[in-house]
Order: C-alpha cells, then structure tokens, then sequence
C-alpha cells in the first residue's frame, strides 16, 4: 500500500503524549482513529518522534500506509472532520513505500518559551513556562551558544533512558525575546517572551525541557554560563538543572531529505505506468 506522509500540529495540554497508552488518550491514537476508515481498518500512524504528555506540535511528522490510489488532499480533510480541534493534519504527500518517519528524518527543531511575568497571561498559560522577572538574558544566550556542534548531552537526559550513546549534534542555537505582537497580547514594559530554539539531528528524552531549566538557573545567577561547557562531556544529569514543566516545549519541524516527497510521487507515477500496461496487455 502507497505510504504517506502526515504534517500534524496539535496542542498537547489534553494528552498522556504521542504514544499510545491505556492510562490517557494519545495523539497516535486520535490520528489511528481518524484514519481508520480510509485504511479500511485498522490504522498504524508512526511518528518521527514521541512527544511528552503536555508537549505540543507545530510540525510533528508521521506516516501511515494507505489503500492505493488514495488522494493526499482527501486524507488531509477527510482526517481533519474526524479528529478533535486541537489535533490537526497540515498537510498529506506521497512518500517512497521504504520511507520511515523516525529513521528517515536529518533534523528535528524545538522551541522552549518563558513568560517571564510576575502575574502571568491566560492566552500565553498552556504554552509558555511563567517565571518570575528579572532574569540575566545575556548569560543565557552566552550559555545557550555553547550548545552548538557536537556534545555529549548525557546531563541533559533522563535517568533510565534506553540509549546507546548520549552524543549529539546541534546545528542551530538561538535564544532571544519574541514581539508580544507575534500572539496577539499585551504585555508591560517588564515583561518578556523568551524563546529558545534547538535545531538538531536527535534529542535526548527530556534533553529540551533540562536545559530550558539549566538555562533558567542561569538567568537567575544561580550558575555561571560557562557551566554548560563542564556540563557537555558526559556529566551525570544530577550536575545540571530541573527538567522544566511540558507545556513550554513544541516540536516546530522535522526535516528530511530535499528528495522525499518527489521520490513518493515519481513511485506513484511508475505503480500507475504499470497498471495501465497491465490492462493493455
């Protein structure tokens, strides 16, 4: 069957996370049940990445196998009328049937947002960590650029996790503020949107949210910037900071291969060649 692959957003404040799980509904598990009437049964989705209950998506990346001859344009609405209004499919596109979400994807992008504010916004409350002002945002940015290249993250991951190496690549660094124009709120002059955005080629479990709260620790003088760079040679995680709360944390963008998408529809085009010189014969 064709494999396609889904662009979804969501927002994560209802959700046990992107796995399916018993104890609480899942992304994965609205997605396989939307899409299990266009499978004509049941739907396995496969994401490039399982998310945190409370995390949410801006460009979270699955696929699923479909019934050939299946119209991307028709999977993203008809999906769409079947999934709850915070779980949305952006976009659909035809991808080569050896395409793997996970394995296939170069990069993956999060952004991590405070709301330094000493009394908070209900607009910005499911999205941005609020934290008490004032926070030095010079040292962090001089700490978050020591992230760039190719580190062992081993402090920034959760205790148990099931790797084989901690060793990571960041390919972009940036930390600054974002216009409160940017979401459509007011905000005093003592008010802040921090923003943090990793571009890398994998994350750790938990990596994004310990450093977010490493960073913070920073900003508020409690360590000095250059405490990351003891930090990314393998220190155990109890030398870095609190792991920071989910719902400060989205998956912006997983990127893959330029070819992926052309190489789904030229596989198409050859199934179709080959059908209809079926019939000829």
């Amino acid at each position: 069957m064709p494999r396609v692959l889904l662009r979804v957003a969501y927002d994560g404040t209802a959700y046990a996370g992107w796995q399916r799980q018993e104890n609480g509904p899942s992304i994965q598990a609205a997605l396989e049940q939307a899409l299990s009437p266009l499978a004509g049964g049941a739907a396995t989705v496969t994401g490039a990445g399982r998310t945190d209950a409370g995390v949410h998506a801006d460009g979270q990346a699955a696929h699923v196998d479909l019934p050939e001859g299946i119209d991307p344009d028709v999977v993203v609405r008809a999906t769409n009328t079947r999934l709850p209004a915070d779980i949305r499919v952006r976009s659909a596109a035809l991808v080569p049937d050896d395409f793997h979400a996970r394995f296939a994807a170069v990069s993956k992008t999060y952004r991590y947002a405070w709301l330094v504010s000493r009394v908070g916004h209900p607009l910005l409350a499911r999205t941005h960590w609020l934290v008490s002002p004032p926070l030095d945002l010079a040292a962090m940015a001089a700490a978050a650029a020591v992230l760039g290249g190719t580190h062992d993250f081993a402090a920034f991951q959760s205790t148990g996790s099931p790797v084989t190496s901690t060793t990571r690549t960041i390919t972009g660094v940036d930390l600054g503020v974002r216009p409160a124009a940017d979401f459509g709120v007011q905000l005093s002059e003592h008010e802040k949107i921090v923003e943090l955005e990793l571009r890398g080629d994998g994350f750790l479990r938990h990596m994004v949210r310990a450093i977010a709260g490493t960073l913070l620790e920073v900003g508020y003088g409690r360590r000095a910037p250059d405490d990351f760079v003891r930090l990314l040679v393998g220190a155990p995680r109890g030398y870095a900071g609190p792991t920071a709360p989910p719902h400060g944390l989205t998956l912006l963008r997983v990127e893959y291969p330029l070819t992926t998408e052309e190489r789904g529809e030229q596989g198409t085009r050859d199934r179709e060649e080959v059908r209809r010189a079926s019939r000829e014969e």
